[in-house]
């Protein structure tokens, strides 16, 4: 798709190639006339796969990583299969242009697509790079008349980042397929992002809580009637201790001179202090002070991410995608950038509508300027904010934008506005209260504390208030409340009191707002790569998501151990974090990339820095079985075997019995008793249910790989080690390395050997239980009825044809010869009467889309000129205007995507044309051919050229 400006016959026609098809839309409505606008859908080339390679390579010094590391870490680009038709178009369009505009994004992504582009097309007229941080009429112009060439020092740092990537990945990854499970991967970020998360779960499994006591009192003024809480903090001139007080041993710091309070203490005062006589209670001191709170910077790509999933509960990569889309349709600022710099136009944009909307007090004398930390040249040196020289109001888009595009949108204009407004003013009160009590002729002083802050001027607040994770230790008076007017020496009168009983609590999981505020603290990755990573990380199986909390797998654990113990440093904070100041010097042109790799793989002479090739080579033995163990307590181990994890516990004959580990327990819940609990309900994994009177079998219900299920014991059934193993989801081979997978040439996990077959005997008649079954209250009544599936429900009159109800993988159905038709519940496979069945039968069958009714009508597509449909198709839902279908991506929501985003995914998939159909080999005939001539080898691309970095 080529959107184009019409030219006159005397002016030059220009070609601008961007990224995406959204933005080639927008952008062209800024230009004038004679510019022909076609999106390059991303990048055109890239690293193959080594299997991927042309045949005479495969051998070759580009045979292992696509990357000649002998020479210069020279890689080989291939133009992706997906994008070979878009080159062609390229191309096509290049003939008819005069000069060739390289409009792509202004980081080092965009600068490497711009770089692959002249690589590819080799155009014959001048070329211009053009770069822009929004996409407005003025930004536009300001790029038309102020381009320059493709920096090849942010090409270079692209590079580096990819071959380091590949070599990363290829070198560390086979490792984990041979000691831990084939198809893993280890990511110089994604690991490190993983430990984070494995070492925080360590720290709650490591935890032990302690028990504490307080009290709160409800307390008033004599003078007035003015209720406030107040809180112990001290009894005889001791501190009394509260959470912060304890270590995660569940014991006092040795630092913390406070005093733990018991419940028969706390309540004894509790009832002492209830009873002390009106206006005993006094005000020991009052502290005031003034109260002042800046507005927080601008947004950066990481702060952004953190605000959005705190207040619109957007996970990192949902955040990006709504931004990309705002950016493309001219409504943001570019999205990736790690400064919180306004512009001398932004600035004074801010300003100005602060004081429409808010009135003039609320914007200070000067404008506030923000700086970032110096990571080099990678990302755009503005922040994110709305476009544009003056901003339009949320209200002003609101007919534009709908759903999450409108609240992102509405986010990033409040915090814009807010970062140029007045500081908040205030001020804050603590206030210490005392008393004596007598508690059975012992006498005892107690102190109680509050505070409370007043805002007496609002300032930014009015129009914006960050948002915050929550802390470890959080205070029950969290310093809002607020305190009536007293002096020191007032006295006061006691309305209740309260005892409270408390247990600390573990460090809290990372969410995806502080995991980034993690990786960016320790100066890992880059905010362009959070969205990526977590995605990574989370696709990979290695973390789960609850409710927010990121909870790492059993699996995560041992890919982290491995790590730990043979790739220490690459998954070192600190190592992690210099190279990646290492990679902004490149950026900068400070460092020279053939170097900095070279030090990386083989390692730097005359140091102690061994390099990746040698660590790889020199890791000895690596016992897989004792990476995959984790002791539970005493003779209980957690092993991750091929199919999951499953706790180990010596049997009575020496045989070691095998439970599942349930996939929602999180490894912080699975203690020692927990481990038992499941052993002693599970046993090795069978649980007998009794006899079956028809044929005197023992029935069992077993968990499974697919789920529980009931099955009945032959008595020539092997209750071997191996199928015990195997029904718990361990794999018997992979734990102690002898069934592990090796490698290929290609650097992709090798098949395994095929194992003899087994003799075949009668097998055992199993059932899957129904969803609302417990395992662990599954009745002989119940496993007899499922045995007894399928049930013939009974004959069609015309045909005689048999009908029968059965459960099959996707559920309860009925089956007529080759016809089937699904049921509603499971329950209607025992109670489904032949007139029901026949009346189902009666109806006519819905086949695919053609009974597929639109979920939502979004609108019209700009390019086809027809309506735009959400539907739900075989693999999930999709958007359609007829002609072509996209799927939804997995942040995409039905409800809430838009037609801008509808329409982008039409044209991502209009760019990459229909599927390709595999034509069936033809025969040929066994005669013998003549020796054909070996095609000459294929030369790798060539090296960037200085002329093409300049």
């Amino acid at each position: 798709m080529t959107v184009s400006r019409t030219a006159s016959a005397s002016s030059p026609r220009r070609l601008v190639i961007v990224e995406s098809p959204t933005k080639a839309r927008t952008i062209v409505g800024y230009l004038g006339e004679g510019f022909d606008v076609e999106a390059s859908v991303g990048h055109i080339r890239d690293l193959p796969q080594p299997s991927e390679l042309p045949a005479e390579l495969k051998k070759g010094p580009f045979g292992k990583f696509a990357v000649d590391v002998d020479n210069g870490f020279e890689p080989y680009y291939r133009v992706t299969p997906d994008k070979k038709k878009k080159v062609t178009e390229l191309k096509k369009l290049l003939k008819d242009a005069d000069e060739l505009y390289l409009a792509t994004d202004e980081d080092r992504e965009g600068e490497a697509i711009a770089w692959h582009l002249l690589e590819v097309l080799k155009p014959k007229i001048p070329v211009k790079r053009m770069v822009f941080h929004e996409i407005t009429p003025e930004a536009i112009q300001r790029a038309l008349e102020n381009t320059r060439d493709v920096d090849g020092a942010l090409v270079d740092a692209q590079e580096t980042r990819r071959i380091l990537d590949r070599l990363y990945g290829y070198e560390v990854s086979p490792v984990l397929w041979r000691k831990v499970r084939a198809g893993l991967s280890a990511g110089r970020v994604q690991s490190v992002a993983t430990r984070l998360v494995v070492e925080r779960e360590r720290e709650r499994m490591a935890f032990r809580s302690a028990s504490y006591w307080d009290l709160t009192a409800n307390v008033t003024p004599t003078t007035s009637h003015e209720p406030f809480s107040a809180r112990l903090v001290a009894v005889d001139g001791d501190k009394v201790a509260t959470g912060r007080d304890f270590d995660d041993r569940g014991e006092l710091k040795k630092t913390s001179k406070a005093v733990q309070l018991d419940e028969s203490t706390v309540r004894s005062l509790a009832t002492a202090l209830e009873s002390v006589p009106a206006g005993t209670l006094a005000v020991k001191s009052l502290e005031t002070k003034p109260y002042t709170r800046r507005p927080a910077a601008p947004f950066t790509t990481s702060t952004l991410q953190q605000e959005a999933a705190r207040k619109l509960r957007f996970s990192a990569r949902q955040t990006m995608r709504v931004a990309q889309s705002l950016y493309e349709n001219g409504f943001i600022t570019y999205m990736r950038t790690d400064s919180p710099a306004l512009s001398t136009q932004a600035i004074s944009a801010a300003r100005r509508q602060a004081s429409e909307l808010y009135g003039p007090e609320f914007v200070p004398e000067k404008p506030r300027l923000y700086k970032g930390k110096a990571k080099g040249a990678q990302e755009a040196h503005e922040a994110i904010r709305p476009a544009g020289d003056s901003f339009r109001t949320p209200a002003q888009v609101s007919n534009a934008l709908r759903g999450d595009e409108f609240r992102l949108y509405d986010l990033i204009w409040k915090r814009t506005v807010a970062s140029q407004m007045a500081d908040a003013k205030g001020s804050t009160a603590s206030v210490r209260l005392h008393t004596p009590l007598d508690i059975a002729g012992n006498r005892r002083t107690v102190e109680l504390a509050a505070s409370g802050t007043v805002i007496t001027f609002r300032g930014f607040m009015a129009a914006y208030e960050e948002g915050r994770d929550a802390a470890r230790y959080e205070d029950g008076d969290k310093g809002d409340a607020r305190l009536p007017e007293v002096a020191e020496g007032q006295k006061l009168d006691v309305l209740g009191v309260e005892a409270d009983g408390h247990e600390t609590s573990p460090p809290p999981r990372y969410t995806e707002a502080s995991l980034v505020k993690q990786l960016e603290e320790l100066g890992i990755g880059r905010p362009s790569t959070y969205a990526a990573t977590i995605s990574t990380i989370i696709d990979r199986g290695y973390v789960t998501v609850r409710g927010s909390a990121m909870v790492p797998s059993w699996l995560a654990f041992s890919v982290i151990r491995l790590l730990e113990e043979h790739f220490a440093r690459l998954v070192d904070y600190q190592f992690t974090a210099a190279m990646e100041n290492d990679l902004d010097q490149i950026a900068v042109g400070a460092r020279d990339r053939v170097d900095w790799l070279s030090h990386f793989y083989f390692g730097a002479e005359g140091s102690d820095i061994v390099g990746l090739r040698e660590i790889v080579d020199d890791l000895g033995d690596i016992d897989a079985r004792e990476i995959n163990s984790i002791p539970i307590g005493d003779d209980l181990v957690l092993r991750v075997g091929r199919y999951g994890p499953y706790i180990e516990v010596p049997g009575a004959d020496g045989t070691p019995k095998r439970v599942s580990v349930p996939d929602d327990l999180a490894p912080d819940e699975l203690t020692a008793e927990k481990a038992r609990e499941l052993v002693e309900n599970q046993g090795d994994g069978d649980r007998e249910l009794g006899i079956d009177p028809s044929n005197g079998k023992m029935l069992v219900v077993k968990a499974g790989r697919f789920g529980p299920y009931v099955t009945e014991i032959l008595e020539d059934e092997a209750e071997d080690a191996s199928s015990s193993a195997n029904e718990t989801g361990a794999t018997p081979g992979s734990a102690d390395g002898s069934g592990s997978t090796g490698n290929d040439s290609d650097g992709k996990p090798a098949k395994p050997k095929k194992k003899p077959a087994a003799k075949k005997g009668p097998k055992p008649r199993t059932a899957s239980l129904f969803k609302s079954m417990d395992p662990s209250t599954v009745t002989l009544e119940q496993a007899l009825r499922l045995l007894s599936l399928p049930r013939v429900v009974g004959q069609e009159p015309e045909t005689g044809t048999e009908i029968t109800a059965q459960n099959g993988r996707y559920g309860p159905y009925l089956k007529k010869g080759t016809d089937s038709r699904s049921l509603t519940s499971e329950d209607q496979l025992f109670d489904i009467t032949l007139d029901e069945a026949l009346k189902i039968y009666a109806e006519p069958k819905q086949r695919g889309r053609t009974a597929a009714a639109p979920l939502r009508e979004i609108g019209e597509d700009p390019v086809s000129q027809k309506p735009i449909v959400v539907k739900d198709g075989r693999f999930g839902p999709y958007v359609t205007d007829g002609e072509t279908n996209a799927t939804l991506r997995k942040d995409d929501a039905v409800e809430s995507v838009t037609l801008e985003r509808a329409a982008e995914l039409l044209a991502e998939k209009r760019a990459k044309g229909p599927a390709k159909k595999k034509k069936a080999p033809a025969k040929k005939p066994a005669a013998k051919k003549p020796a054909a001539k070996k095609p000459a080898a294929k030369k790798p691309a060539a090296k960037k050229t200085a002329a093409a970095k300049k």
